[in-house]
């Protein structure tokens, strides 16, 4: 597991990649093993990199929901939590469920 900082920058070069499920794996090992106050900030972000794979792969109903709880789970932190904007971030993942057309990339910058 990389230590947040660095899980941030490989999980942001990967959805620069358009790897958006990669991503998801880079934050989903933070995730499991983040203090109990991050966790669920770490689950949200692995649910966006999910919620980008579903677009990619063309299920808006699953990229809704999940792009959606991520959305709210992020809510819940400030916006200095490891130097991630979190009302930006929240704000183009909640235009990204509504908005997005399917199967093409998905710019989103997590910090």
């Amino acid at each position: 597991m990389l230590p947040p900082n660095e899980a941030l920058d490989e999980a942001q070069r990967l959805l620069d990649a358009d790897r958006p499920f990669h991503a998801h794996e880079v934050l989903e090992a933070v995730w499991k093993a983040a203090p109990e106050n991050e966790r669920e900030l770490w689950r949200g972000l692995a649910q966006v990199a999910v919620g980008i794979t579903h677009l990619r792969r063309g299920n808006p109903r699953g990229a809704h929901a999940l792009l959606s709880r991520a959305a709210d789970r992020l809510d819940e932190y400030s916006d200095n939590t490891h130097g991630i904007d979190i009302p930006r971030l929240t704000r183009d993942i909640r235009t990204l469920a509504e908005d997005r057309p399917l199967n093409t990339p998905v710019p989103l910058n997590l910090r």
